[in-house]
């Protein structure tokens, strides 16, 4: 797709900003009726499947915290825009596979989604090998659902004490993406949980149709992506 044709097809540099400032001044308004200070919530502005032309209006705006799902989408973008804008922080937030750990690695300063002690084993050799070391988050499956990624609520402490104790991972925090088909909360409310009785700040929770009731439920990360930037194209073919 050429330049002018992602311009047409994108979202417009006015539209973005306005969402932008919208989801600024929601995620003010829930801070405060929380009773949480705004500025101890991150957004993570999500920007898979679009391009750097759509992403520019965000970093423009100030934003630096970005979100991408996709290990080989984020080495065609991010590296010239990492260049261009200094103090991105990067977030995998989508399935890491464990041939693309080291790519992983090199690029992201955040890996939110180390859900099994494969990909825990495989960032471990990687972040030595490289001494480069990103923030990592545990990916908690809080609905036990079979067809989604993430550590059963279950099993979660005896992974997060394997991760610490044998492979000598500094976990910063946990992420989860409840089911679509049930109330957010509980959800949030186990994350919530499991962080606290594990001594882990960060929770990586809530998206653009519910980053709010995360908020309220302790959330310090929240990923927002088409409230900012619009509705994802569905892929051709």
């Amino acid at each position: 797709m050429s330049v002018s044709e992602s311009k047409a097809n994108g979202p417009s540099h006015r539209s973005v900003a306005a969402g932008l400032a919208e989801v600024r001044s929601r995620i003010v308004r829930a801070a405060l009726d929380a009773r949480r200070a705004p500025g101890d919530i991150a957004l993570v502005c999500v920007s898979k499947t679009f391009d750097a032309d759509a992403i520019l209006p965000a970093l423009e705006a100030g934003e630096r915290m970005f979100g991408e799902n996709r290990v080989q989408e984020a080495e065609g973008k991010w590296p010239a825009l990492k260049a261009r804008f200094p103090g991105v922080e990067l977030h995998l937030i989508g399935p890491l596979q464990s041939n693309k750990a080291r790519e992983a690695v090199a690029l992201f300063d955040v890996i939110e989604t180390v859900d099994r002690v494969k990909i825990a084993e495989t960032l471990a050799h990687e972040m030595q090998r490289a001494q480069r070391f990103p923030k990592l988050f545990v990916e908690i499956n809080t609905g036990a659902e079979p067809q989604k990624a993430g550590i059963l609520p279950q099993n979660a402490d005896a992974f997060l004490t394997d991760c610490r104790q044998r492979l000598g991972l500094k976990i910063a925090g946990l992420m989860c993406i409840p089911p679509a088909s049930e109330l957010a909360s509980p959800h949030f409310a186990l994350l919530a949980s499991i962080a606290r009785r594990n001594g882990l700040a960060g929770l990586s929770m809530g998206m653009s149709a519910d980053f709010e009731l995360a908020i309220q439920c302790g959330a310090t990360h929240v990923r927002v992506g088409s409230a900012i930037f619009g509705s994802r194209a569905t892929p051709a073919g």
